[in-house]
């Protein structure tokens, strides 16, 4: 299957540019129908809300699952764009809020993070199991691209029949390389920029669940690892942040991949090495396409034209072509 080659804007072959070009682009309008909101029970108290668009005859049609990014939600502007080509395409769009997201702080005592699959996979269980949905794909950007990548992984030599196919845009693989990456004194507004709305997320958790939370810690708190030694990694069960790095990095399993999976990535993403795609197990997996482009930042891949009445998403084109390919 060829995906359209990507083209960045001359302006635009740049990883920061790139990188919040597309973030800017979150006004665009996406002419989806009005979802069902859905709840999915994954966890004993613990329930995660989707955005659901529903084909006439949706067990007729393929389903994209999709996954957003840190700090994100289902409404985040690739989601949408995403979803509305999916959409266009034939298929239903579950437009999953990650555990607590989109203002669903009160649905779970928990949080989610990096490699929280079990969510996902719950919502994927009762999709074949309650609505008898036949082919269901997964996509993910940058953290979801991680779940996502985890997930087909951790299914291994014995996916659900159903799961016909497994994309990630600028996936978080190594979260520690990642994690180091976005230290560095040029990724600061980055970085700044998650922190204050993890922050903000953590005081509404304690506002809550007062007996789970404590903001005593967040004064200490000045990067990502400093929020993920601090709660990320005592709130999940991990021993530490670098215990959570480890073990929630798709790296680990993603050599266990059987279900056809693409992988879109840009060598000058700001915080997601490049170098890490190299890796044995990501190369030379077959079930895995890699596509790492010379530029296209981190989530961005804005092209230089608009493809027919389209927009200049190319991901989000290159995503549902493969899927497409894939579907039963």
């Amino acid at each position: 299957m060829s995906l359209e080659p990507y083209q960045p804007p001359r302006w635009l072959a740049n990883g920061h540019l790139m990188t919040v070009a597309s973030w800017a682009s979150w006004r665009r309008f996406a002419s989806l129908p009005e979802p069902e909101a859905r709840l999915f029970d994954v966890a004993p108290d613990t329930r995660v809300l989707a955005k659901c668009h529903w084909q006439e005859a949706p067990a007729s049609h393929p389903t994209l699952v999709l996954l957003h990014g840190l700090e994100g939600s289902a409404d985040a502007h690739y989601i949408r764009g995403l979803a509305e080509k999916a959409w266009a395409a034939g298929f239903n769009a579950v437009r999953l809020n990650q555990r607590t997201c989109g203002g669903t702080e009160h649905l779970s005592a928990g949080v989610y993070h990096s490699g929280l699959t079990a969510d996902p996979a719950a919502v994927i269980r009762e999709l074949i199991g309650r609505d008898g949905l036949p082919s269901i794909a997964v996509a993910g950007y940058s953290l979801g691209g991680n779940l996502a990548l985890k997930l087909a992984g951790e299914f291994g030599d014995a996916p659900p029949p159903q799961l016909t196919a497994v994309a990630a845009v600028s996936p978080t693989l190594d979260l520690a390389a990642c994690v180091a990456a976005i230290e560095r004194p040029s990724n600061w507004a980055y970085q700044q920029n998650f922190l204050v709305s993890l922050k903000q997320r953590l005081r509404r958790k304690a506002a809550l669940f007062p007996e789970v939370y404590s903001t005593a810690p967040l004064g200490r708190v000045r990067t990502l690892r400093d929020f993920d030694e601090a709660y990320t990694a005592p709130l999940s069960g991990f021993s530490g942040a670098a215990d959570y790095y480890d073990r929630a990095s798709s790296l680990r399993v993603v050599g266990r991949i059987r279900v056809p999976t693409l992988i879109l990535a840009a060598a000058d993403d700001p915080f997601v090495p490049a170098e890490q795609f190299a890796q044995p197990a990501v190369s030379a997996n077959p079930s895995i396409r890699l596509v790492v482009t010379r530029h296209g930042g981190h989530c961005g891949f804005l092209a230089a034209r608009a493809k027919g009445a389209g927009d200049r998403h190319w991901a989000e084109r290159a995503v549902v072509a493969f899927v497409e390919g894939h579907a039963r």
